[in-house]
């Protein structure tokens, strides 16, 4: 009986398993797809109203307009997307999505390592492709992720996913693409519970700091010309920022960090940085233009730092940013950010009702995002040759009221949309639907 008992128990969180286990990732493309009707949202600040988009082995091989272009279709499977709407798939730069699962459980928690300079721990080894949480990006539009890791001065090396696959070494897109740099703030604040002011001070350990991170490029230059008799992992792992193969990733938010970082790049012979927050990015706009840096600014939906900048600061940055000529994509860390980055698009409605043209707010989370990240040669835009990344939504997809998504691809794939979120709501709409 007792043996019966346990039996039934392992069955029982089986089938549990089963049921809310993830979707199967789709196969590869056999059969050229054709998309008729759509108005298609090219990711270049182009739009074709009335599109035919066809793809084969999952690359773009026909984007036109219907109207003007006619041809046999026979052989192909046809979707018609009459009324509705074609996007690239979205892109979410800086993202710890698939390092930690549940917060609360230490074991599914991997989006950081002991130690302060760690170029070396690479993300995508860590990241779970069969991640619930990464699953639910997908019906809002959300295909790709950059996997960066957190904490120290020097974080890891972070690099680029499809949201699609069956493991890491399926999902990978971009490997190793940056390494990642917290840069030391030059202003703190007192500690309230120990008495001090909370108001902020000057930082006395910054110059300290940032000599520390010099002083390690310093001597992984030294390493890269010694008989490396002995591997030093670290080390290695920098030699790609100057060479060009890496980029650096300045996490920075202040003007004099900028422009400091800016400093630390030409110093130290960087090929190329990306500024990711840059909350007073506006102030240094021109030097960012000069030296050709893009950011991945803060998160559009949050309220200013200080009590007196302007009420809409965030939301109004991607605008003048794109004014002054900087190269701007969208990044959402912060308080829950792997949970909330299915928003990802309506951050970009946010920045479009507050200036951008409503393509040009498209651009930060396509191909913007794209070419910060080194993938927009196959990623970020609907462009013969590129990749068959794209979806289909029944309205405006940066509207959370009209993001309806109808099908989506990845590489050509007809991936699910299905996700254990949709089936709760399904089954609870059945529920109160039969009342």
């Amino acid at each position: 009986m007792k043996h019966l008992k346990q039996n039934i128990v392992i069955v029982f969180l089986l089938c549990a398993s089963l049921v809310m286990a993830q979707q199967t990732p789709a196969s590869k493309q056999t059969q050229p797809i054709a998309i008729m009707g759509a108005t298609a949202h090219i990711g270049n600040g182009e739009i074709i109203e009335n599109s035919l988009i066809i793809f084969k082995k999952g690359k773009l091989t026909t984007v036109v307009d219907a109207r003007v272009v006619k041809m046999d279709l026979s052989s192909m499977q046809v979707v018609n997307a009459n009324g509705k709407h074609v996007y690239p798939g979205f892109i979410i730069p800086n993202s710890t999505l698939g390092l930690v699962e549940i917060d609360a459980v230490r074991a599914s928690d991997d989006d950081d390592e002991i130690g302060s300079l760690n170029p070396h721990i690479r993300s995508l080894i860590a990241y779970n492709a069969e991640s619930k949480v990464v699953e639910s990006m997908r019906p809002n539009g959300v295909l790709i992720g950059q996997i960066t890791p957190r904490g120290g001065r020097i974080s890891g090396t972070s690099s680029v996913v499809q949201f699609d696959a069956w493991n890491w070494e399926d999902a990978a897109i971009k490997v190793d693409d940056g390494i990642h740099l917290n840069w030391p703030n030059s202003f703190t604040r007192g500690r309230w519970w120990r008495g001090e002011d909370p108001g902020l001070k000057p930082n006395t350990n910054y110059a300290e700091q940032v000599e520390e991170v010099t002083s390690f490029l310093k001597e992984s230059k030294t390493y890269q010309d010694s008989d490396k008799s002995t591997k030093h992992l670290p080390f290695e792992a920098v030699q790609g920022l100057f060479d060009g193969s890496k980029k650096l990733y300045v996490h920075v938010d202040d003007a004099k960090g900028i422009t400091d970082a800016i400093n630390f790049k030409i110093q130290n012979g960087i090929s190329e940085m990306v500024v990711v927050g840059g909350y007073q990015a506006l102030q240094v706009a021109d030097l960012l233009k000069t030296h050709d840096i893009p950011i991945l600014i803060k998160r559009v939906h949050s309220t200013p730092n200080n009590a007196d900048d302007d009420y809409d600061k965030p939301f109004k940055l991607a605008k003048q940013l794109t004014d002054a000529g900087v190269l701007v994509a969208l990044q959402n860390s912060g308080d829950m950010e792997r949970m909330n980055a299915r928003n990802l698009p309506f951050l970009a409605g946010t920045a479009a009702a507050y200036g951008l043209r409503k393509e040009e707010a498209l651009q930060l989370i396509t191909l913007n995002a794209a070419k910060i990240l080194g993938i927009d040669n196959n990623y970020g835009s609907l462009e013969v040759g590129k990749s068959a990344t794209l979806f289909i939504s029944k309205g405006d997809a940066l509207d959370m009221r009209t993001n309806v998504l109808d099908k989506a691809f990845i590489d050509g794939r007809d991936i699910s949309l299905e996700s254990h979120q949709t089936d709760l709501w399904k089954r609870y709409s059945n529920k109160y639907k039969n009342q």
